[in-house]
Order: C-alpha cells, then sequence, then structure tokens
C-alpha cells in the first residue's frame, strides 16, 4: 500500500516546509522510492493565480495550466515525480468542491458540515494522489499550527491513518528553536507549545525537524524528545544554511532523517545517490567564473516574486562553473535615476514578468540600455512584450508603439490581447496557461540554444505579439525565431547582431533544475561570462606596464 508523509509546521510562517519537503521527496527518490509531493493551503483564494507577489510570492504554472503554490516549484526542482492541479489544492478549492456536490443535489438533504463533508473532501484529494502508481506520497500542510484556517487540513490527516492503516503513516512536523542572544542559548519551550497544540488536535509527531541557527546540543534534543513524547533520535537538527539550499538534503542525510523514514515505515529502499548533489556544491564553491546579472522588474525588493527566475540563474550557474551575484533592481528606480546610474558594469540584464503599468517604461528604459550597448538580455514575458515596445519605438519608429494592456487606445498597438481573452470576463485561470508547442527557426540562436526545432514550454499570459506588425520588425532586424507551430502566435524574438538579445513570452523558469539548467538561462549566462571575459582582457591590455 502507498505509504503517506505529512509535514506540518509550527512556531512561525515561513519556516521552510516546502523546502524541506522537496529536500525529503529527493533523499527518498535518491534511494530508488517513487514518490509524488502534495501541498494544501489554508487560504480561500480558489488557486493563487489572482493573488499579489507580495503577498504570495510568484505564481507557479505546471504543465496542464494549473496555477500554484511557488512550494511546488521547490518540489519540480528537487524531486522527479509529475505535478498535476491534484498537487495543490486550497481551501476554496475543497469548498467549492463541496458546494457544487451539494448544489447537485449529491448529499440527499443532508447538513453540510466541516466535519465530515470537508473532512472528507480533502481526504479525496490526499487519496487521488496515493492511487496513482506511487510509494511516498508527501503532503505538506501549509500555515502553522494554531492557526484556525488549517484545522479542517489538520483533522483530515488526523482521520487518514483510520483508512490508510497507522503503519503506512507518518507525521513529520517542521518547528523553530531559537537562539537568544542576550542569554546566549537556545529556547526550546516554543517547540514544546507547537507540539503540545498538535497532539491536542490528535496528532503525534513521528518525527520532529527543529529549524535553528546554533547546533542542538544531546541534552536540549533529550529535552525536546522528552516533552514531546519522542525518541531522542527522532528529534532533527536542521540548521540554517547559508551558503545553498542545496546543501538541505545532504544535512538531512547526515541527521538520519531518510533512514528513519524508511524504518518507521517499512519501506524496501537502497542507498541513496547523492552523488549530484555533491557535484552541485562542488561547482557551487569552486567556481570558474564571476558574472554580475540585473533582474530589473517592478517586484525586485521581494525575493520570492521573481523565486524560479532566481534559481533558474543559479542553476545556470552551476552548468557553468560560475558564481552570480543578482542584483535586484526596481524598475521604477530606472524611471527616476536613468539607466546608466543603476546597469552600468553588469554582465547581464534580465528583465521578467509581470502585471500592472508600474515600472513598465523603466523596464523599457533597461532594454534599451542592453541593447545599444551590446550587454547581454533575456526577457521573459512582460520582458519581451517590453522589448518589441522599445524596438518599435526606437528602431522601427513607431514613437507611440505600446501595449493595450497599458494604453488601450495606443496609435500602435505592437503589444495586444489574444483573440481568445477577448470575451473572457473572469480574472482566476483564463489566461493561456500551461504548456505550449513552440517551432524554432532555422539559423536562430534559439534553434542553436535548444539544439532542437521543435520545443514545449509553460505560459501565463493574455497579451501578444500583434501580427500587423511582423513585417516592420523583420525590415528593422528583429528575428522572429520563435512562434506557435501554425506561425500565428510569436514566441520568441531576436536580434541577431548583438552578441545575446532573447527575449521569450513564456516562462522557461518553470522547467529549470539544479541538475540541469534550462538551455535559455545556460545561454544567457554563458554570454555573460564572454562578456566578462572580454571585458577583463580588454582591461589588461590597455593597462599601463609597470616596471
Amino acid at each position: 500500500m502507498t505509504k503517506h508523509i505529512f509535514v506540518t509546521g509550527g512556531v512561525v510562517s515561513s519556516i521552510g516546509k516546502g523546502l524541506t519537503s522537496a529536500s525529503i521527496g529527493m533523499l527518498l527518490e535518491a534511494r530508488g522510492l517513487r514518490v509524488r509531493m502534495q501541498k494544501l493551503d489554508p487560504y480561500i483564494n480558489v488557486d493563487p493565480g489572482t493573488m499579489s507577489p507580495y503577498q504570495h510570492g510568484e505564481v507557479y504554472v505546471l504543465d496542464d495550466g494549473s496555477e500554484t503554490d511557488l512550494d511546488l516549484g521547490h518540489y519540480e526542482r528537487f524531486t522527479e515525480g509529475p505535478l498535476t492541479r491534484d498537487s495543490n489544492y486550497t481551501t476554496g478549492q475543497i469548498y467549492l468542491s463541496v458546494i457544487e456536490k451539494e448544489r447537485k443535489g449529491q448529499f440527499l438533504g443532508k447538513t453540510v458540515q466541516v466535519i465530515p463533508h470537508i473532512t472528507d473532501e480533502i481526504k479525496s484529494v490526499i487519496r487521488k494522489v496515493g492511487e496513482q502508481d506511487v510509494d511516498v506520497v508527501i503532503t505538506e500542510i501549509g500555515g502553522t499550527v494554531g492557526d484556525i484556517e488549517s484545522l479542517p487540513f489538520l483533522e483530515a490527516i488526523r482521520q487518514y491513518p483510520l483508512i490508510a492503516g497507522q503503519e503506512n503513516c507518518l507525521y513529520i512536523h517542521l518547528t523553530l528553536v531559537p537562539y537568544l542572544k542576550a542569554a546566549g542559548e537556545l529556547k526550546t519551550k516554543p517547540t514544546q507549545h507547537s507540539v503540545g497544540q498538535l497532539r491536542q488536535i490528535g496528532i503525534q509527531p513521528d518525527i520532529l525537524i527543529c529549524r535553528c541557527e546554533q547546533p542542538i546540543s544531546r541534552d536540549e534534543r533529550d529535552k525536546i524528545a522528552l516533552f514531546c513524547n519522542l525518541q531522542s533520535q527522532a528529534v532533527v537538527e536542521e540548521r540554517d544554511k547559508d551558503f545553498s539550499i542545496y546543501e538541505v538534503p545532504l544535512s538531512l542525510v547526515s541527521n538520519g532523517l531518510d533512514e528513519l523514514i524508511v524504518k518507521r515505515l517499512g519501506l524496501s529502499a537502497s542507498t541513496p545517490n547523492l552523488e549530484p548533489y555533491n557535484e552541485i556544491l562542488h561547482r557551487l564553491r569552486n567556481p570558474k567564473h564571476e558574472i554580475s546579472i540585473a533582474v530589473v522588474g517592478k517586484y525586485a525588493e521581494h525575493k520570492d516574486a521573481y523565486k524560479s527566475i532566481y534559481e533558474s540563474l543559479d542553476h545556470a550557474g552551476i552548468h557553468h562553473h560560475a558564481q552570480i551575484r543578482i542584483g535586484r533592481i526596481q524598475s521604477a528606480d530606472i524611471e527616476n535615476e536613468g539607466p546608466e546610474c543603476l546597469l552600468s558594469g553588469y554582465d547581464g540584464i534580465l528583465v521578467p514578468g509581470g502585471f500592472g503599468e508600474r515600472g513598465v517604461e523603466g523596464k523599457v528604459q533597461a532594454i534599451r540600455f542592453a541593447r545599444e550597448k551590446g550587454i547581454p538580455f533575456f526577457g521573459i514575458c512582460l520582458g519581451m512584450q517590453c522589448a518589441v515596445i522599445e524596438f518599435g519605438r526606437n528602431v522601427v519608429g513607431l514613437a507611440r508603439a505600446h501595449s493595450t494592456e497599458f494604453e488601450k487606445d495606443t496609435e500602435h498597438p505592437v503589444i495586444c490581447l489574444l483573440d481568445e481573452q477577448r470575451e473572457i470576463t473572469h480574472m482566476g485561470g483564463t489566461m493561456r496557461l500551461g504548456s505550449q508547442p513552440a517551432k524554432l527557426a532555422e539559423g536562430s540562436r534559439s534553434l542553436e540554444t535548444y539544439g532542437r526545432d521543435d520545443i514545449t514550454e509553460r505560459h501565463r499570459h493574455r497579451y501578444e505579439f500583434n501580427n500587423v506588425y511582423r513585417q516592420q520588425f523583420q525590415a528593422n532586424g528583429m528575428t522572429f525565431s520563435g512562434t506557435s507551430p501554425d506561425g500565428a502566435l510569436v514566441e520568441i524574438v531576436e536580434i541577431a547582431e548583438h552578441p545575446w538579445f532573447v527575449a521569450v513570452q513564456f516562462h522557461p523558469e518553470f522547467k529549470s533544475k539544479p541538475t540541469k539548467a534550462h538551455p535559455l538561462f545556460a545561454g544567457f549566462v554563458q554570454a555573460a561570462i564572454d562578456r566578462r571575459s572580454r571585458r577583463q582582457k580588454n582591461t589588461h591590455e590597455t593597462a599601463p606596464q609597470t616596471a
């Protein structure tokens, strides 16, 4: 029977359940097990698609078009098991499903209640993932123990062993053991209270993972185990990692977590193969190059808003043995201070996606700076649309070129609403979403980078290049190197004479892994390395000779 691992969190939010869950999944896969990941979120939104990146971070998109929590990005980067819309459910989705069943009369006049109807629906979505060809399902419960909105999910996983068998279920609780600098000691009381709250609900953790800044002593471990009704070896230390998140799985192995899980669930598993992650850390610790990349976005100060972008740049750095220093530049600041002031000295400029007019002109100015100065440029989604706007204004000669998203009556709508979007009124889950095929042009940089002429990439947008202007742009040097298979939609634009000027309508960051960098990110970083090498060579050649 499929085994189930439930991961909960306590004391504080943003404690790292997603990363820890993904690391556990990776370790079990490294031991030859088939793993599926799942996230249950307590917010009432039906999906995160209409939530602000400032509140939620990035919206992660799956192949099937699901708009999901950003933690699913960790799952995909660390594990190989497929993710689908069954991998992420919110309170809103659960209640919506139950209400639709009630409207259809499926409850035969019964009073619909949180228990059993909501909890039964939650158990059904957990069971659905476990019915696939899988050894272990890891289900992460969003939020923090003690939050009122999390209670139905916690009650559902409390009940789950009644249908799956206690021997097939394991509870892992992730908690914080803070270090008080003034007292010079770790404090275990918050962890005791967190586990106490969980036990009041009826869940006794099997394993306790303790986030901490300082090492947990044997005495402190024994104290936590005693008060939380655990054996000492089931209290696992997870110390903060300042160097790289890719240290996390290896640190959990060193603390015996994977062995604990395998024994507790009676799994037949091999010795873990951790060589790929050892190689990743070796490359990160021993870089051959060092470059700087400016990420010019409207949410630049919020790291989680572009989480997959930053991770994909790191993956490309790992691929090229390069250390990448990222400058997070607010596009609105460029409007006020100018690109020369904020972008000079960078080896590459990346303009990511976003919604809304704020900061768009700053992105356009940054792209013009990259184009005219020969700095490697990579545009993604809105970044591509801004590249088209900039080229239209300053090269093609369409002075008022713009997107109808920002200026409805613009004289030159070089970016316009997709035909399929014109009659849509609902916001959630209605964009062009998920995996879409594209065809690459002969002789293009994109074809050279991918090494194949047919690709599939994930999309999340409503606006697209206006084909009315194709001939004018091509006549002035912009190449449409990637299109939908029928040629109707522009997916990639390039400037062939530029060292590296590539902009894409899709989101390649959603398909990058630390063990396999996305080709476009790898190509962009290589171009930045080449630029840094040329500049260093020129500086060396022009430097005065000393006696």
